[in-house]
């Protein structure tokens, strides 16, 4: 019986294994078409042009045909596979693609070492995550939890690996130990055409999938469009290969003794203490050349990185800059029918250019208090953001007192315009409010892991997310970011800016922030969102009870967390499951202390993964409101470290002035 099970688990095991090398085939459903056609030419045109010309870096795209007719195609191969290898995966995957889908516009093909798609629509540059494929290893791992645990720490430092990858290379593979003494070995990768945020939020996808596909299996593979990843307890890569590509980092070389030469004698002595010589000079020449360059970086004061302020450096952004004129008679000469709002920084006017394109223009107040530091800030800045969840900078205009920047016009304004007003807010229903968050959570990771430096905006709140024709969320105004170099983790302000409400402790007392500041603000978004009120001066039944954090918290801790929704949530069809979670993820990312607050990547897979368990929230520090909303004070934990509810009976030293109607707070200064 026992030699029964052996055979049986070989030969699941085998076909598994010949699953794996077989690969799969899906053909689209947007359209046919027919033998001899000028799109069947095209097709086959594209497809033997993959083969023939994808180079060494194994990827490629083409194109052949117009209009109806035209067929768009791209191939990528493994990081660590041969050329040769390559070109023959992609001949064959050509035509396996061409046999089983005879007469469909649109098909894609995994193979073992090669992805092959073509499309009748554009697909370069485009992320696509469906149709979607699964592959899994049969045999069980033996303690999954922790197995789980080390799988996810491994493919996320690989996703940060991919997605900061350049054209043409977006994949990282590498491997950690796991329980048991086993070693998990994984590979992610991109279609290197995807932005670096698209890979990020690909792959972050993908990595979201691995429970509901290989959750405790010892290897499995999560196959999309445009990413891909692979785990298994056994080495399946060639990591020589990749090495030379530059996708992980080579070992050091091993000096070798030198060879010692067959005949003894006077002149073969004194040749090999020559050589000594010269290599104990060599490596003490490195150990002090090494000492000097960590002694000069440990030295060297650590401070956010700026933008350069200069207006030299503005005046060569020449493709950026707009005549002040064209801006003028754009907004019909600012004029109040055009006025789209006002902050604390200046009036927002909708425009539209002699081509006929919607423009949002921010008009800088001359004593807003944003001078040409926080201008060229946003300017510089903004020009090097690309993401589909910030909103896109087009250009600025300077003239004399007056500083004009020029956005993307997003249609439906503001997002407090909505949650917060007793009519509007019924136009989010819990789907759109659930797409809001997740898009908000993607462009902060974006900006603090996927961007070119780390970026911390310092003014998350909901009268910064603008929403699109389609309710998709834009982070707008960074007027008040500062740029982290990728090794620095914190900084400290004499000078606190921000808007009550959504600042942390550490911020509002220190003047310290870090990536973990707008974990924070994002937590209280997500509170605001859910229950439709907003954080700063809330009211429950009619008497002030603080915030709206304290209210979440005593809620959720005794079971009443449905209290915290909004009622128009609780009258319809959505996840009252979901509701709660975000309530969980929303605690969790404004606890006081910011080390247990999660990092944003842990967010967005919070916010994708059902699987995933979260953590117990402790008590957050509350801020409580006087009566006439004037002034607040930052209450504390009696016991940080305990989760159960305690009473918040001990206030912070320093009182702080709040800002009214979410106006930006720009003079606070820790005392």
């Amino acid at each position: 019986m026992t030699y029964q099970r052996l055979l049986v688990g070989f030969v699941v095991l085998l076909i598994q294994t010949e699953l794996l090398a077989l690969g799969q085939t899906v053909c689209g459903s947007n359209g046919n078409y027919t033998s001899n056609t000028a799109y069947g030419a095209n097709l086959n045109t594209t497809l033997s042009s993959l083969s023939a010309d994808i180079d060494s870096d194994g990827f490629y795209n083409a194109s052949a045909g117009q209009g109806p007719d035209r067929v768009n195609a791209v191939s990528m191969c493994r990081g660590d596979t041969q050329l040769s290898s390559c070109r023959d995966c992609v001949k064959k995957a050509g035509a396996d693609l061409v046999d089983e889908c005879p007469v469909q516009k649109e098909g894609i093909r995994w193979d073992e070492f090669c992805m092959l798609r073509y499309s009748n629509e554009t697909i370069y540059g485009a992320v696509a995550t469906s149709p979607r494929y699964y592959f899994w290893n049969p045999q069980n791992v033996t303690s999954p939890a922790q197995f789980k645990e080390d799988l996810m720490t491994l493919l996320d430092d690989l996703r940060k690996r991919a997605a900061g990858g350049s054209f043409p290379r977006k994949v990282a593979a590498g491997n950690a130990t796991g329980p048991d003494f086993q070693t998990i070995f994984g590979i992610v990768q991109c279609t290197p055409d995807l932005s670096s945020g698209d890979c990020t939020s690909c792959l972050v996808g993908a990595i979201s999938e691995i429970p509901q596909c290989c959750d405790g299996k010892r290897g499995g593979r999560v196959l999309r469009p445009s990413c891909n990843l692979r785990f298994e307890t056994t080495p399946f890569f060639n990591e020589t290969r990749l090495q030379e590509l530059e996708f992980v980092p080579p070992q050091p070389p091993v000096i070798q003794p030198p060879p010692q030469s067959p005949p003894p004698g006077k002149k073969s002595g004194s040749t090999t203490q020559t050589i000594v010589i010269i290599v104990v000079v060599v490596v003490v020449c490195l150990i002090v050349a090494v000492s000097a360059i960590i002694f000069l970086r440990k030295r060297k004061k650590k401070k956010p990185t700026e933008i350069p302020q200069t207006v030299d450096e503005i005046s060569t952004a020449e493709s950026l800059q707009y005549a002040f004129s064209t801006i003028k008679a754009a907004t019909n000469d600012f004029s109040d029918h055009n006025k789209l709002g006002q902050g604390g920084f200046g009036t927002v006017y909708k425009g539209i250019l002699p081509n006929g394109q919607e423009i949002a223009v921010k008009r800088l107040s001359k004593d807003s208090g944003q001078g040409d530091i926080e201008f060229k800030n946003e300017v510089l800045l903004l020009a090097k953001l690309q993401h589909r969840n910030l909103v896109r900078l087009l250009g600025f205009s300077l003239e004399g007192m007056e500083k004009l920047l020029v956005y993307e016009f997003v249609q439906n304004a503001s997002l407090d315009n909505f949650i917060f007003d007793s009519v509007r807010h019924s136009d989010l229903d819990w789907d759109r409010r659930y797409k809001i968050v997740g898009g908000i959570a993607r462009g902060i990771l974006y900006l603090h892991e996927d961007s070119r430096l780390r970026i911390i905006h310092r003014d998350l709140k909901a009268s910064n997310i603008l929403l699109d024709r389609e309710m998709s969320p834009k982070i707008a105004d960074f007027g008040m970011a500062r740029l982290f170099g990728q090794d620095e983790t914190q900084g400290n302000t004499s000078r606190v800016v921000g808007t009550y409400g959504y600042m942390p402790p550490e911020y509002l007392i220190h003047g310290q922030f870090s990536v973990k500041s707008d974990v924070y603000s994002f937590g209280v978004l997500v509170l605001e969102i859910i229950s439709g009120r907003r954080n700063n001066g809330f009211r429950s039944g009619g008497d002030s009870v603080g915030d709206l954090l304290s209210f979440a918290w005593e809620s959720w801790q005794e079971g009443r967390g449905g209290e915290v929704v909004d009622p128009f949530l609780r009258s319809g069809s959505g996840s009252t499951n979901e509701m709660l979670r975000c309530i969980h993820i929303g605690l969790l990312c404004v606890q006081e202390d910011a080390a247990d607050r999660p990092t944003m990547a842990s967010v967005v897979l919070m916010l994708s993964s059902f699987s995933i368990t979260l953590n117990l929230p402790s008590e957050p520090a509350f801020y409580a409101a006087s009566g006439n909303g004037s002034d607040a004070s930052l209450i504390h934990n009696s016991d940080s470290t305990n989760s159960h509810r305690k009473t918040s009976s001990r206030p912070s030293q320093q009182s702080l002035r709040s800002s009214k109607n979410d106006a930006s707070i720009t003079d606070l200064h820790p005392r």
